[in-house]
């Protein structure tokens, strides 16, 4: 074949875009329930089997036989055609409907070599017996067909069952030429012409039996088909008739019925430009085509990024929020309520000393060493206060953001879906984040005391630090971070903001302001790390559902560009 797009540089570079555009197609992932995407469901593994198929097959070995695949409607005749062309008996006519087998590719001694590989429908076993294996192709050997021709029998296109109907499409998939075999009774069918216009769609050389027509009827039938195929883009497809008529003992039909076809199949074989003008007719076709559809492919893949996109913000959103609520409640003194407040004025005491704080702030530096009462256990009940007023905030927020996330979802049908099909209910938060975040806040207190102690190891400071002890000054500090962002003052807050007040001045008489300012600082960084870390476990309930669906907006640009560089080498092709 001498077209520069099958031959030469151009050829090797379009063999090499179409393994890419394949490697692109078997990347796409198309989980998500949205409108418009089950055309593209049906036409993406339609799309890799031909070009696995047929395509990379023809382009690589461009003079292999002609493949001509014999297909139609069930109770057509097609297994009776093809034995009748051969002269033997070489496939099976299926007696009960559905006929399961393999399908039956006969061809000349000569080629034996072109089939007997996986070179064109690599996926299907190759087997020389009669199997009732519709992944196994049969392979028959036969005189009787014409080197460089090939014919396959395959099911029937509109069988019941599903298996049968695939393999069909598959197979027609892979035809250099379809000769498609179609009956008085049956030739107005919807499913033969839907796949008749996909052939018109891809330019595929199509030849039509019109079979087992009564002879008084075939003046009208065939010139109401002719009618139809000249209207579905169809109009220069050969169309030949053969009369219903009685089959021997072999199941063979009169020679004369199928002599026009058979003359007209050994020509195709004998003139290698005829030849070659099918296959070049077939193969532009499909390419032509494979690119069209390679940009929606691309297209419905977009679509389910973006729905995967908008989710997965839907989940950022309710989890950036609650961290927000979590980060603004452990800040603004709301934690320094309740039993927090009570353990914490049980550690300090509530006499004098709150009573001067809230008339005299600015001396109370040199009374504040006098006036903690607070033991060891005392701190630690603080402590305790602590833990549990955390782990109530981040439960309560987390809670929240799991029910904006699952009513988010549930707004569109693609995460409902989603959703029903998930074993969990996620709409709650998991039934680890208790102990979880018991475990959070835990590590939080002793990273809080660590800071303290290792402040403390100055020289300067030790003694005081351990007047005071590790735990309460630890927990002091805890409370200048529960009211951080608050700019409290005794006089300002009341009780609960003296209390933080306190604990900051307990802190600045043992470390000083700036040391102070340093410590609550990087205690509040270090809690606002930990709950993003928990949020986003909890988060992550939901991102893993996405994550776990494949859906790559890489593959998107690569269809794409895969495309346009098929449409550039043929347009160079045609114009150079």
């Amino acid at each position: 074949m001498s077209d520069s797009l099958y031959s030469g540089q151009t050829g090797s570079q379009l063999v090499a875009t179409l393994v890419r555009v394949r490697e692109a197609l078997q990347a796409v992932r198309l989980p998500l329930d949205i409108p418009d995407v089950e055309p593209a469901r049906k036409d993406l593994p339609e799309m890799i089997d031909q070009l696995e198929d047929y395509v990379l097959p023809r382009l690589i070995q461009i003079d292999a036989p002609l493949l001509t695949v014999v297909g139609g409607s069930t109770g057509a005749g097609k297994s009776t055609l093809v034995n009748s062309l051969v002269g033997e008996r070489v496939t099976e006519p299926g007696v009960l409907r559905p006929t399961t087998r393999s399908p039956v590719l006969v061809h000349n001694p000569a080629d034996a070599d072109w089939f007997d590989k996986a070179r064109i429908l690599p996926d299907l076993e190759r087997t020389t017996r009669t199997s009732a294996d519709p992944g196994a192709l049969q392979l028959v050997a036969s005189e009787a067909i014409p080197q460089g021709l090939a014919v396959l029998d395959a099911p029937d296109i509109d069988s019941v069952e599903q298996q049968n109907r695939v393999l069909a499409a598959q197979l027609l998939g892979a035809a250099d030429l379809w000769l498609f075999v179609t009956s008085a009774a049956r030739y107005a069918d919807q499913v033969p012409w839907e796949f008749l216009k996909q052939a018109a769609d891809r330019s595929a050389a199509v030849a039509v039996v019109l079979d087992r027509t009564r002879p008084e009827a075939v003046a009208e039938v065939s010139a109401h088909l002719a009618r139809m195929l000249t209207a579905r883009g169809l109009r220069d497809s050969p169309l030949f008739i053969v009369p219903e008529g009685e089959v021997d003992d072999q199941g063979l039909l009169p020679s004369s019925y199928v002599r026009e076809i058979r003359g007209w199949l050994s020509s195709l074989a004998a003139d290698a430009d005829a030849r070659d003008s099918v296959v070049r007719q077939t193969l532009e076709g499909v390419i032509r085509s494979l690119s069209t559809r390679a940009y929606a492919i691309a297209d419905a893949c977009h679509d389910q990024v973006e729905i995967g996109a908008r989710l997965r913000r839907d989940a950022d959103d309710a989890y950036a929020a609650a961290l927000a609520e979590i980060d603004r409640a452990s800040a603004d003194g709301t934690l320094l309520r309740g039993e927090v407040l009570a353990r914490w004025q049980e550690f300090v005491g509530t006499g004098e000393l709150l009573k001067s704080l809230e008339s005299k702030v600015s001396w109370l530096r040199d009374r504040v060493a006098n006036a903690v009462k607070g033991q060891p256990q005392q701190a630690t009940r603080v402590s305790v206060a602590v833990e549990s007023g955390l782990q109530t905030l981040v439960l309560e927020h987390a809670e929240a953001a799991a029910e904006r996330t699952d009513a988010a979802w549930r707004s569109i049908a693609a995460g409902r879906e989603l959703l029903d099909a998930h074993p969990v209910d996620l709409s709650r938060a998991s039934r680890e984040l208790r102990q979880q975040a018991e475990r959070t806040v835990r590590d939080w207190q002793a990273a809080v005391l660590e800071m303290v102690r290792t402040e403390g190891a100055d020289k300067r400071t030790t003694a005081r630090v351990l007047a005071y002890g590790v735990n309460g000054l630890g927990v002091a500090l805890m409370m200048v971070v529960f009211a951080s962002t608050g700019g409290v003052t005794g006089a300002e807050v009341g009780i609960a903001g003296g209390s933080a007040v306190l604990g900051q001045k307990l802190l600045e008489a043992v470390f000083g302001d700036q040391a102070v300012r340093r410590l609550a600082a990087n205690a509040r960084a270090d809690l606002n790390r930990r709950m993003q870390v928990l949020l986003e476990a909890e988060e992550s309930r939901f991102t893993d559902v996405l994550d776990g669906l494949g859906i790559s907006a890489e593959v998107v640009e690569e269809l794409r560009l895969g495309a346009r560089r098929i449409d550039d080498l043929r347009f160079a092709s045609h114009t150079g």
